[in-house]
């Protein structure tokens, strides 16, 4: 593991959620045998449905039986397993630049992408990368070899936050990109217009996509903890303010409430998973707690 890999692939979070498998909650569609379900049909081990013999049909697909009791052919279709296909998207806006912790938002955000990665490629799945501000900085293409992990990471390590975030432009230009249906990993602060975010996350859930949003916050955002007279510095050309905190704080917590169950109650009424992470958390429970979530979800699901 290379310098630039440990620097976002925290190894006592890998080993920990290593065992765990990542599955999308809705049908997905890919090339390669793995652990998730297609809408094509073709040679599998479960039965969907009959539908009746045409010419042309292969006639090793008849069910025989069928005919022995109707006296008439039908084709047996099976769904088929194939792989995922994810893609991760990381805001690199200057906002991502936050953070009073060990690592700022955008490092935060760069450690989930490279585990997920890391968990996804363990798996067979593949994996393509997106960053960006205002437009898109950097893509890797999609990849299921372990090798793309570098990729990946090099990506990562590469971006710089800067610029404001222009949602609804990237998220179309994904959904433009990814015609075949698989999983969408936003992550990001979410401090862009959210018509614009929630135009683009409808979107791509419209073309079919399971679509997962980190919201990545810092406590100081959060808790905005701050006493004494302070200077705010807005990143994002959003100016500067000197005051006392104290006299905001009701204020600024009743929005960053107000704030996030919104983008809460939006995400649930367009079927978008949506987990609030603070910087301070360790990364393998967050992530650990997020994936056995979506598991047991796959499993209500399917039951």
């Amino acid at each position: 593991m290379t310098q630039d890999s440990r620097r976002f692939l925290q190894p006592e979070a890998i080993s920990r959620i290593a065992r765990l498998d990542l599955q999308a909650r809705h049908i997905v569609e890919g090339f390669l045998s793995g652990l998730h379900r297609s809408p094509y049909f073709g040679q599998s081990i479960e039965f969907v449905q009959h539908r009746e013999y045409v010419s042309g049909d292969d006639p090793r697909n008849i069910d025989w039986k069928v005919w022995s009791k109707t006296d008439k052919y039908y084709i047996k279709q099976f769904e088929e397993d194939t792989n995922l296909r994810c893609t991760i998207l990381v805001d690199v806006s200057e906002s991502m630049q936050f953070g009073e912790g060990p690592l700022n938002k955008y490092e935060y955000a760069c450690a989930i992408a490279a585990s997920l990665s890391y968990l996804l490629l363990k798996q067979q799945d593949s994996v393509g990368l997106v960053s960006f501000d205002g437009e898109i900085r950097a893509q890797t293409p999609m990849r299921s070899s372990n090798k793309h992990l570098h990729a990946i990471i090099a990506a990562l390590d590469a971006g710089t936050p800067s610029q404001k975030t222009e949602m609804f432009e990237v998220l179309r230009h994904v959904a433009d990109e990814r015609y075949r249906k698989g999983m969408i990993v936003l992550i990001s602060d979410l401090f862009a217009d959210r018509e614009s975010l929630f135009r683009g996350l409808r979107l791509l859930r419209y073309r079919g996509h399971d679509v997962l949003v980190f919201h990545v916050l810092d406590d100081a955002e959060l808790d905005f903890e701050y006493s004494g007279t302070t200077r705010f510095e807005g990143l994002e050309e959003t100016g500067e303010l000197v005051c006392d905190p104290r006299s905001l704080r009701d204020g600024y917590l009743q929005a960053m409430h107000d704030f996030m169950d919104e983008v809460r109650r939006r995400c649930a009424k367009n079927v978008i998973d949506y987990q609030t992470i603070r910087t301070s958390e360790h990364l393998d429970a967050a992530l650990a707690h997020y994936l056995n979530h979506r598991i047991g979800m796959g499993q209500s699901v399917r039951n």
